[in-house]
């Protein structure tokens, strides 16, 4: 115990906080292309255009019926062959984003469904065009309704992001294997890697949790409050 703390930690963990942080770059900018990706794909698909609904549909479903490992490998030693070449890192930012993107897709393309079209209606029942009423109307309740989702998808994205070391990034999970290659630490050494994955991890749900109430209209958050005072009340009653 004193050699982990007192020799290993000292020695590794700053290495380990460099692979941190291009884990921490990784999942930022694949959650930005992500949700750009997936919110376009959602607008595609409720656009009532077949022609566009069936190759974002088919998009979608091949993104997320092939396993992330086989989208990485494909993009970054496959398309060399056609003439395009990657580096490691862009290659696991392009394949993060069109993963997340089409799962982001149905989670706005849901949020966007549930709310009510009578407000589209009312919108445009006083002059509002449809650019306006997405904006000023949908948008707003539609992100607040998937920002629990999108939180948990940035939380799997953090750890996800741990298959790039495949394709030779030196982000967290391979920076503590080359460590490993070179003290033969197992142990110790993943249990270094787990803890960051875990501080980075609670660290955005807590960001998330806080972004989800600063986005709560006031008046939910006292209906929330009054429905949590009287739950134990209500829990009493024969």
């Amino acid at each position: 115990m004193y050699e982990f703390f007192f020799v290993l930690i000292p020695r590794h963990f700053p290495f380990l906080l460099e692979g941190a942080l291009v884990t921490l770059e990784l999942s930022f900018l694949s959650m930005a292309f992500g949700l750009v990706l997936g919110l376009a794909t959602a607008l595609g698909r409720l656009s009532g255009k077949r022609w566009l609904d069936w190759p974002l549909m088919t998009y979608v479903e091949i993104w997320r019926d092939v396993p992330l490992i086989v989208q990485l490998m494909v993009i970054y030693f496959t398309l060399p062959t056609i003439g395009i070449t990657l580096s490691g890192f862009w290659a696991g930012v392009l394949g993060l984003s069109l993963n997340l993107g089409a799962y982001l897709s149905e989670v706005f393309r849901a949020a966007i469904l549930s709310i009510d079209p009578g407000q589209r209606a009312a919108g445009m029942s006083i002059g509002m065009s449809k650019p306006m009423i997405y904006r000023r109307i949908i948008f707003p309740q539609a992100f607040r309704i998937a920002i629990p989702t999108i939180g948990g998808y940035f939380i799997a994205l953090l750890k996800d992001s741990s298959l790039v070391s495949f394709i030779s990034v030196n982000e967290l999970l391979r920076n503590g294997n080359i460590i490993i290659s070179n003290t033969f630490r197992n142990m110790e050494v993943y249990m270094m890697v787990a803890i960051i994955y875990f501080i980075l991890s609670f660290v955005a749900s807590r960001l998330i949790r806080h972004l989800e109430h600063q986005l709560t209209p006031k008046y939910l958050r006292r209906q929330g409050r009054k429905a949590k005072a009287l739950a134990p009340d209500i829990a009493v009653l024969p």
